[in-house]
C-alpha cells in the first residue's frame, strides 16, 4: 500500500509540472486547470489514508494491522 501511496505522490508531482508546462504554452486554461484538480484531488487522497483521526489511528495503518492478523 505505501508503494500505492508513493506512486499516486509522484503522479500528482507529474501532473502539476505538466500542468504549468501546458500554461506557458499558452493552452487553454481548461487543461491545466483540470490537471491541477486531479492533483489536489490524488494529494487529498493520500492525506485521507495517511493522517490520523481523533483515535491518533491513521486508516492506513488499521489497513496494514488487519492485512498482518
Amino acid at each position: 500500500m505505501n508503494m500505492v501511496l508513493s506512486i499516486v505522490m509522484l503522479a500528482a508531482g507529474a501532473l502539476i509540472l505538466g500542468a504549468f508546462v501546458l500554461w506557458r504554452r499558452g493552452v487553454p486554461a481548461k487543461q491545466p486547470l483540470l490537471m491541477l484538480l486531479l492533483a489536489a484531488i490524488a494529494i487529498v487522497n493520500v492525506l485521507i489514508w495517511t493522517l490520523p483521526d481523533a483515535s491518533g489511528e491513521a486508516p492506513l495503518d488499521r489497513v496494514q494491522k488487519e492485512a498482518g492478523d
